[in-house]
């Protein structure tokens, strides 16, 4: 999420891995990295995820492997100042790795008339079919645990809530052991419920503070961020590795369902292939989970920085009804997690009337899908919601 980076290579150059190739050149944008050493063969507009076609770096891979040398590791990040490790995390190319993939950088410079004195990491992942952060927590508990700390060190935070719903034992076991005298740190298990991983919906959750509509959490002196970006802040900083890898959950439709470490830009396909290609007739693949994720017209799109999960529904699995009339029935309402009425913004959408629904809140839906899958009339609702956010940001 943010501006567009400018090219650092051109076509014939040589990289290596871990070399940066994509320079950020406004605040809210972050930089990429070269996965792999090889040679930029084309740099062109290629299909992204979104749906749209982006600028993108194409390269061969040498089968090398070979990383760029690492100067500058700090031996202890404790002797490091906020600005200096707000600085690496910049540079490393951070973003938020739960799916909205905002610059972590940006996040951690909030306006400094906002005191902030709550700090949570987010291992919820409510979202169906998704176990990446799950299996990081459970794997990698003291990694996850060291870069929630170096976090909280920059915003300077001494109080942090490790968030994490009830099914799931084997996480808050191993993150319990990782925050054992470790003083400020507290996990708070939760009921299971949907949708309990947005960042307003913890913040209420765990601190009871409301986030107003329009405002963002730190107008109620709370910060979230998720495991699997407290795990890369950590390899960044204590490792000097820039961020060019993230786990990914492969499920559903396929013959060996896993959760795969995977280097940024590597395609779909090939995930599919290392997961036993597809069990019975795909009939939609989806990036992310079945409620906020992007459905996909083919699998040569790469995986990138918000890629946490690709999902393979086969044809018994997708609902083919056609869409009827809205009869009112309010389920839409009741089910929000924001209280906005999506029934009143699906029909001023319809009629192109998109002014008229920033005024209930088009702006605060956070996506989660929640009024569409209640909709006995099977009306795509969130996806007129993005189709007004779509027209007002124009």
């Amino acid at each position: 999420l943010g501006a567009a980076c400018s090219a650092l290579v051109s076509p014939g150059d040589r990289v290596k891995v871990g070399q940066k190739i994509g320079e950020a050149n406004a605040f809210v944008s972050a930089p990429i990295h070269a996965g792999i050493s090889g040679e930029v063969k084309e740099i062109s507009c290629q299909l992204s995820p979104s749906g749209k076609k982006v600028l993108s770096f194409i390269i061969e891979s040498d089968g090398e492997d070979e990383a760029i040398e690492i100067i500058n590791r700090p031996e202890n990040f404790k002797n490091l100042s906020p600005g200096e490790i707000r600085e690496i995390i910049k540079e490393a190319g951070l973003v938020g790795l739960g799916g909205a993939a905002f610059p972590t950088h940006v996040k951690l410079s909030p306006p400094p008339d906002k005191k902030i004195d709550a700090y949570i990491l987010n291992g919820v992942e409510c979202e169906p079919y998704l176990t990446c952060d799950y299996r990081l927590m459970v794997e990698n508990p003291e990694e996850v645990v060291e870069g929630f700390r170096i976090l909280m060190k920059v915003i300077g935070v001494k109080h942090g809530y490790l968030g994490l719903e009830e099914n799931k034992p084997q996480a808050i076991s191993a993150l319990e052991k990782a925050i054992k005298n470790k003083p400020g740190l507290e996990i708070k298990v939760l009921q299971v419920k949907y949708p309990q991983g947005g960042e307003k919906q913890l913040i209420k959750a765990i601190l009871g503070r409301e986030v107003p509509l329009g405002g963002l959490p730190f107008n109620v002196g709370a910060m979230v961020s998720n495991v699997g970006t407290a795990f890369a802040c950590w390899e960044a900083v204590r490792l000097g590795k820039p961020l060019l890898e993230r786990v990914v959950t492969v499920t559903g439709g396929v013959k060996n369902p896993d959760n795969l470490r995977v280097r940024l830009g590597t395609s779909v396909a090939n995930l599919l292939k290392e997961c036993g290609g597809f069990r019975g007739e795909p009939q939609k693949l989806i990036m992310g989970g079945p409620m906020m994720g992007l459905a996909q017209c083919t699998t040569e799109v790469p995986v990138v920085k918000g890629t946490s999960g690709i999902l393979i529904q086969t044809r018994e699995e997708v609902r083919n009804e056609e869409p009827q009339v809205c009869i009112r029935c309010g389920r839409c309402l009741e089910v929000c997690p924001l209280g906005l009425m999506p029934n009143i913004i699906t029909s001023l959408a319809e009629n192109n009337r998109f002014e008229e629904t920033r005024d209930y809140g088009t702006l605060d839906c956070i996506e989660c899908g929640a009024c569409a899958y209640q909709c006995p009339a099977k009306i795509p609702l969130v996806h007129f919601i993005k189709y007004a956010k779509a027209e007002l940001n124009c």
